[in-house]
């Protein structure tokens, strides 16, 4: 495993993150014994970034996170960890809070759900529209001060907020959805981050695994957030499978397979992007894993993109009343 720091001032972090939301449900059920096996897996194999919400599961990614780091394993990981979204009883979403005495009040269930005295990156999950991003961010620095949290990260936010963030307290990365089928950070976003030194740590970078090669039409069943996707809705779907078997050629021909190609694309933009895969299984895995192993050169990489062309793909990355409430959407 090759190692990165993320950004100018964050941590030492591996080149490949593991992305723990699916273990709590977001993608159907799960298996909680094969999920902690996962994660013991990433750490033995040299992955030190997880990464996870407060929200998800309502807590219970955070539980699962903590179990499996017993037994002298808090060491070896990086924790990024999200706030703010809220939910009900009924696992509904209700909005988003980031008001300075929140902040305070999810940061210490944080801590006690996964049994640690600090978070290594703390990030507002998406940006409260009621309150300045300066006071977020100012309000995680003082938990910085106090020793609560490491480093301050931002997720799914625009060119504005992360200059404007940035100016209160040193930023180490921006976690947000980049893949060869949602590439719109390259416009100004990204150049920003790259800018100000701040890293990019990719989730989705299989697209909800649409883009990973296994993904069947039809397969998205009860709680499962691929069911609501417009890019997994009929009219859409066939388009977007259409473009991964095209890949499957590409990576049939280098003795590789989809999703390694498609996880090897992200991490050749730059050394500041670290992909997040979010495995659920020891497979999946050390499939993603074996990514590290694909080399793409330059000319791989355009025959790659003139295959999957930047807005190819069909449908938005999120249902419309979601993308309203993203900042990193706003032109």
């Amino acid at each position: 495993m090759d190692y990165v720091s993320l950004g100018k001032t964050g941590p030492s972090v591996s080149a490949l993150g593991l992305g723990c939301m699916g273990m709590s449900g977001m993608y159907g059920p799960a298996d909680r014994a094969e999920s902690i096996a996962t994660i013991h897996a990433a750490l033995e194999a040299g992955v030190t970034l997880l990464d996870t919400g407060d929200f998800y599961g309502m807590g219970h990614n955070e539980m699962l996170i903590g179990e499996a780091l017993k037994g002298g394993k808090r060491d070896k990981a990086i924790l990024s960890v999200k706030f703010g979204a809220l939910r009900d009883a009924a696992g509904n979403w209700s909005g988003y809070d980031s008001r300075p005495k929140a902040i305070r009040n999810f940061l210490a269930y944080s801590l006690q759900r996964l049994g640690v005295d600090h978070i290594d990156v703390y990030r507002p999950s998406r940006l409260d529209p009621d309150v300045p991003i300066e006071d977020t961010i100012g309000a995680i620095a003082d938990m910085v001060k106090a020793g609560y949290v490491r480093h301050i990260g931002l997720s799914e936010v625009g060119p504005e907020t992360i200059r404007r963030a940035a100016t209160v307290h040193p930023i180490s990365d921006l976690q947000i959805e980049y893949s060869l089928i949602s590439r719109g950070i390259e416009d100004e976003i990204l150049p920003t981050c790259r800018a100000l030194g701040i890293g990019i740590t990719a989730y989705g970078v299989l697209s909800r695994g649409l883009i990973s090669g296994h993904w069947q039409k039809g397969a998205a069943g009860k709680g499962d957030f691929r069911a609501m996707s417009p890019r997994f809705q009929e009219g859409n779907v066939d388009k977007n499978l259409a473009l991964v078997e095209a890949l499957r050629q590409i990576a049939e021909s280098k003795g590789v397979s989809v999703a390694q190609i498609a996880i090897a694309w992200v991490a050749a933009q730059g050394k500041d992007i670290v992909p997040l895969v979010g495995a659920r299984r020891r497979d999946r895995l050390a499939e993603a894993l074996a990514s590290r192993d694909v080399h793409l050169s330059a000319d791989d990489r355009a025959v790659i993109e003139r295959v999957v062309p930047r807005d190819a793909a069909a449908g938005a990355r999120y249902p419309e009343a979601q993308l309203a409430h993203m900042d990193s959407e706003r032109g």
